[in-house]
């Protein structure tokens, strides 16, 4: 196997992609600045329309404006299948950004049209684009990746999500567009992202994994892998995919029912979900949701700037990590992640019950939010988006995307659906919930996620299904775990 370089067409199509991931960043975002006058719009429409609606009319729509883009998310997050295997990686891409365009533009001329409807309707189908993506772009980014920089390279995925918040907090500014009259621009913003991108993936290649497992077009995956890596010698790389090509051909459709019945494929999926609610059940989208009364909470006269500084916390670390991934490891970075989390929300706990009697604690609050999003970054953030990629071959794939990436909107929804009726009743001690959760993925995480730093799509799902047959029939040896088992030498990357 020649010397991998990264190369400006690697480049490219990886940030091309990551456009999909600003989307979901943005869009994710957008909504908590203008909350005010976005209820003032509501109201003021519903009056003419219906005169003098109750109160608890006015708080559902806000509430279904907001929640119905999680919703959304669910549907789009799990019909990933439906489009990758058809259209291929890159033209699905393509294809979705339709779905972004008719979001931005059902939500940008809502006020003129003086309709809710037409508001919550938009946050549906970016919602649905939203869902898609992120099963589509890490997907992409892990397949055109070398083996060596999957890590890294999968962690822009979500660092395209949080520049995405922080531009959406910037933009929510009332001196930008966060005003009465400008809040539709803010949220048909997201148009323009979308038309860039459909510009831009015709001149990114299609994944060569698709092309030759899926296509059986390995001429063309060869030359693409060529470019891409920036190396001649891919003769390793397209014969991991020839062989399981060859076993592709020889087993039926992975279904999502399948996941859950082939031995082999339930303790990656297992892997899967769980990583996914550890991210969203850590406690993060409740501190990104409702940051501003976190911080007002905790004293702070403009808490919008301290959200926006909790954003820029955000990206510096998911930066950190990028360059982490590959020499600590997905697990380890992980752990750490979730560990630092649970003490930074006790932490934030006792910071909240005091703050009342201690003024000083206010500051401990906003000092353990932004360790608490420094420590989400390093290793809930990133991870489990691409490692379900790298847990399964071509075939399980696009369904085992589809699940994790169910669970982790399903997972977001509850969260911001449960965390302010809760916090209503238990106040602060909320938080003491997350840390329990955070308690419990980190033994989960200890004791069965596997590290894959290093290893090829192939070299891992052989593990598993190796420990699937070791489990089904009684063997005097010990089983060998894939915790047990070191990453092979590292390819060699120029930069």
């Amino acid at each position: 196997m020649g010397t991998q370089k990264v190369t400006t067409s690697l480049i490219f199509a990886i940030t091309i992609a990551a456009i999909g991931s600003f989307q979901f960043g943005y869009n994710t975002g957008v909504i908590n600045a203008p909350e005010t006058i976005i209820k003032d719009f509501i109201n003021h429409t519903v009056r003419k329309t219906v005169g003098d609606p109750p109160a608890v009319l006015l708080t559902s729509l806000w509430s279904l404006s907001v929640a119905i883009f999680s919703v959304g998310g669910m549907i789009g997050s799990f019909s990933v299948g439906l489009f990758v295997n058809r259209f291929g990686r890159r033209n699905s891409m393509r294809i979705v950004n339709l779905l972004a365009i008719a979001g931005g533009s059902l939500m940008g001329f809502c006020k003129l049209a003086e309709s809710v409807v037409m508001l919550i309707l938009g946050r549906l189908v970016i919602g649905l684009f939203c869902g898609l993506s992120t099963g589509f772009v890490p997907m992409y980014i892990g397949e055109i990746s070398p083996t060596a920089l999957r890590g890294a390279f999968g962690t822009l995925h979500q660092l395209g999500i949080v520049i995405g918040i922080l531009v959406a907090q910037i933009f929510g500014l009332n001196v930008i567009l966060g005003t009465y009259d400008l809040w539709p621009v803010l949220l048909g913003f997201t148009i323009l992202p979308a038309v860039l991108q459909i510009s831009a993936l015709p001149f990114c290649p299609e994944s060569p994994r698709f092309l030759l497992i899926n296509r059986n077009e390995e001429d063309n995956a060869k030359k693409i892998l060529q470019r891409l890596w920036g190396t001649q010698d891919v003769t390793q790389e397209i014969q991991e995919m020839k062989d399981e090509s060859a076993r592709m051909a020889q087993e039926k459709q992975v279904t999502v029912l399948e996941l859950f019945r082939v031995r082999s494929y339930q303790q990656p999926i297992l892997i899967s979900i769980m990583l996914q609610l550890s991210q969203q059940l850590s406690g993060i989208n409740a501190v990104f949701y409702y940051s501003t009364g976190i911080f007002k909470d905790a004293g702070v006269e403009k808490p919008i700037y301290a959200t926006i500084g909790a954003g820029v916390v955000n990206t510096v670390f998911t930066v950190v990590s990028l360059f982490l991934v590959e020499r600590a490891g997905r697990r380890t970075l992980h752990m750490i992640g979730l560990g630092g989390m649970a003490f930074c929300s006790v932490l934030m706990t006792v910071s909240l019950l005091l703050r009342s009697s201690y003024n000083w604690m206010s500051f401990i609050c906003i000092g353990a939010i932004l360790v608490f999003v420094a420590f989400f970054e390093i290793g809930p953030g990133p991870i489990p988006w691409f490692i379900v990629a790298e847990l399964f071959s071509q075939g399980p794939r696009p369904a085992a995307m589809a699940v994790a990436g169910c669970s982790n909107w399903t997972s977001n929804f509850l969260v911001g659906l449960l965390f302010p009726l809760i916090e209503n009743y238990i106040g602060a001690y909320v938080f003491i919930i997350f840390t329990v959760f955070l308690v419990i993925f980190l033994l989960f995480t200890f004791f069965k996620v596997p590290e894959t730093r290093g290893r090829t799509f192939e070299e891992i799902t052989r593990s598993f299904e190796g420990q699937a047959q070791g489990a089904d029939r009684v063997e005097k040896g010990p089983i060998v775990e894939m915790n047990s088992m070191q990453p092979e030498k590292e390819t060699s990357v120029d930069f």
